[in-house]
């Protein structure tokens, strides 16, 4: 599993295949937006804003998600080895 934080945003996601996410709440209570090219569907709260997940197509052409660990209580942050992206400059 890959880690990056995205410290602007308060991030840190993995990403998984798409097949292992399981939403504990119906997705209709979210909101999506997409941008630029439009191929990742990034998923947040339209009460507080935050981004627990998206969802797009990694390099080899499989569904994927991308999972804000920070959303998730039982992760131990502190045990996880991460890579900062800089998305921004990329």
């Amino acid at each position: 599993m890959q880690l990056f934080a995205l410290p602007r945003r308060g991030g840190l996601l993995a990403f998984v295949p798409r097949d292992k996410l399981v939403l504990k709440t119906p997705e209709a209570n979210l909101s999506t937006y997409t941008f630029n090219r439009h191929v990742i569907r990034h998923h947040f709260c339209a009460n507080c804003g935050i981004a627990p997940f998206g969802e797009g197509v990694g390099p080899n052409g499989a569904a994927m998600a991308s999972i804000n660990l920070r959303c998730i209580p039982a992760v131990d942050l502190g045990a996880l080895t991460v890579t900062a992206y800089d998305g921004k400059a990329k």
